[in-house]
């Protein structure tokens, strides 16, 4: 089946779900065991099946089989929230002692974990600039284990050449992971281009309606662990599982078992089944609300781009975009819904901006159905100190606008009137 096919389906097994067209619910928190061989089997990892919602539940177990299809991975976990799903996907392989290569323009939730938080448990992150491939060689080092980007930067747009980031990390030795939230399997399929582990916000497109917290990490299955000869806790034996090897055990599904099974055992962010149900019914339009989301974002990006009260304005889409032959390249389809512009004026003229839109919400969420302002310095970058915040690319005149599904003429309009008001002080 094609994407949207595979999108509108969900993988569903409609006779074994009593002939349900919709995905079940199923809010509970253990599973009854046929006698105590099956129970045993079941926490040994000899055989699959569900002990305890914390570990895994069927309707999350749709949510996890669609998204590894749509991305193209061999397996994926649910989890509570996409910063989770960062967090486990790096702890599954980074311990105290090594180190992490990221770009600088990361997420700010993410650079606030990489730079401030990973540290206090001994694991430090090396920043490089994303198309510097000079910095990132000089980067990685033998206490490196693993290279860290975003398919489109939040909230800097900018983007990475993911077949050269693969090709200098794996000759290296180390596995790619790619945060794909804003361009989603619909735009880009990381896995196609060398990336070995993709991460998803849930919260954002895949769910897409601003009523559910979620995260996924998928494994392609293509790295080859064993080989590496520096992932120890894969290759050899796990204390807590009897002296399971998990690349034995698993193979091309050594990564993705063992996050489930160690690092979901052990930190406990686990996926609501309702939050599952929730996400699945978002992906079922997820095609259809990406090409409006890309068609809109395109009509204002080019609005802005001629508007004489705006400083400047960064979209993957338009030409004048500084790395537009990487777009040509990895988003063909469409360029997501994100827009960066600057507002004229001093800061004073970007709150009264905001503070004059009616219909764009002002919220720090994005890849909603509906338009959404946010002020990055104010909010999602707040943490971030001033040098930290010029690496990143975040001006005082930063505004990100997540552009919605809504009639593009309404959502121009209504820029369009908060910019002249932004001036009137």
């Amino acid at each position: 089946m094609n994407f949207d096919t595979k999108a509108v389906h969900n993988n569903q097994d409609y006779k074994g779900q009593k002939h349900s067209i919709s995905t079940p619910i199923y809010p509970t928190t253990a599973y009854s065991f046929d006698n105590v061989e099956h129970a045993s089997n079941l926490y040994g990892l000899v055989e699959e099946g569900d002990i305890y919602t914390r570990i895994s539940n069927p309707t999350t177990n749709i949510l996890e089989k669609t998204i590894a299809e749509l991305e193209g991975g061999v397996g994926a976990l649910a989890v509570s929230s996409g910063q989770a799903a960062i967090s486990l996907a790096v702890l599954n392989i980074v311990k105290a002692g090594d180190e992490i290569v990221a770009t600088k323009t990361l997420y700010g939730g993410t650079y606030n974990l990489f730079a401030v938080t990973l540290p206090k448990y001994g694991i430090k992150t090396n920043f490089v600039t994303p198309m510097d491939f000079e910095e990132l060689e000089n980067a990685i080092n033998e206490k490196t284990k693993c290279v860290y980007v975003e398919t489109i930067g939040n909230p800097g747009l900018n983007m990475v050449d993911i077949e050269k980031y693969a090709q200098i990390a794996h000759k290296n030795k180390l596995p790619l992971i790619i945060d794909n939230t804003v361009a989603t399997p619909y735009l880009c399929r990381p896995i196609e281009f060398g990336a070995d582990i993709v991460v998803h916000s849930t919260t954002k497109y895949l769910g897409g309606h601003g009523s559910v917290v979620g995260g996924v990490i998928v494994d392609s299955g293509n790295f080859d662990w064993k080989n590496a000869g520096k992932f120890d806790e894969l290759t050899t034996p796990d204390k807590s599982y009897q002296g399971i090897i998990y690349t034995e055990k698993f193979g091309k599904a050594a990564y993705i078992a063992k996050v489930r099974a160690q690092m979901l055992r052990d930190f406990g962010p686990c996926q609501s089944p309702f939050n599952s149900f929730l996400t699945l019914q978002g992906i079922q339009t997820l095609h259809l609300r990406m090409q409006r989301h890309s068609q809109n974002a395109m009509k204002v990006a080019k609005f802005l781009e001629n508007h004489p009260l705006i400083n400047w304005v960064t979209y993957p889409g338009l030409e004048s975009y500084e790395n537009y032959e990487l777009v040509k390249k990895y988003l063909p389809n469409g360029q997501s819904s994100l827009v960066s512009f600057g507002v004229k004026g001093e800061i004073k003229n970007g709150i009264k901006f905001i503070e004059s839109c009616k219909l764009l919400v002002h919220t720090a969420n994005l890849g909603d159905v509906r338009s959404i302002i946010t002020y990055p310095a104010a909010t999602t970058h707040k943490q971030l100190s001033e040098a930290d915040l010029i690496k990143a690319g975040i001006t005082k005149d930063f505004m990100r606008l997540s552009v919605g599904i809504e009639d593009v003429n309404d959502i121009i309009e209504d820029i369009d009137k908060a910019l002249k008001e932004s001036q009137k002080l």
